[in-house]
């Protein structure tokens, strides 16, 4: 009797925790599954391209298509920004004097165009800021106004460098990219 009824305990207790493994397995493949599909990697060979052709990570580059367009590429901001990077036209005036370029503002439509400003600009405020928080608020805010942030000390960190954002529209832009950015980087870069 005791033998049959500690086999009976043995195997509830193994049957519970194959379902319990089987259950986590089961949460964490449908997570993935909901993240890739909520984190798609459209537009990929350009993304590659404009990547390694400007040194901005893939996954930032998706980060930032995702959040600001959810790749739409024909998609327009209340403030006139266009495409999937919504790069404003006066920003597009700007690169184009930089780049001594004459692209028309019907091709922030482009994909491809709008993909290769994007990345150029983050390269370039890249170099200008040396890391992502300040990059990304330059590319929200603007360069001039992360330059302004840069001079309050309680913003920087001791290398001078912006660790806080106080425009709460700004510092919440810069938040759902990076998180973003850490979603990509996990799903599709990291151990692969």
């Amino acid at each position: 009797m005791k033998f049959r009824t500690a086999v009976r305990r043995s195997t509830v207790i193994i049957v519970i925790l194959v379902a319990a493994v089987c259950i986590g397995y089961g949460y964490q493949l449908i997570g993935e599954i909901l993240d890739r599909k909520n984190h798609p990697q459209e537009f990929a060979s350009i993304v590659e391209k404009y990547s390694d052709a400007y040194g901005v990570p893939e996954y930032m580059l998706y980060a930032v298509i995702c959040e600001e367009s959810g790749f739409q590429s024909n998609k327009v901001s209340e403030n006139g920004r266009i495409g999937l990077f919504q790069i404003h036209p006066d920003m597009l005036d700007w690169l184009n004097g930089i780049t001594k370029q004459n692209l028309g503002h019907g091709l922030l439509y482009d994909p491809e165009t709008n993909i290769r400003c994007g990345a150029y600009i983050l390269s370039y405020l890249y170099t200008e800021n040396g890391a992502w928080l300040p990059t990304l608020a330059a590319y929200e805010a603007g360069q001039a106004v992360v330059d302004e942030w840069e001079k309050i000390d309680a913003l920087v960190d001791s290398a001078g460098v912006l660790k806080t954002i106080p425009d709460e529209a700004t510092a919440d832009f810069v938040a759902k990219i990076l998180a973003c950015a850490d979603i990509y980087r996990a799903l599709y870069y990291e151990g692969n």
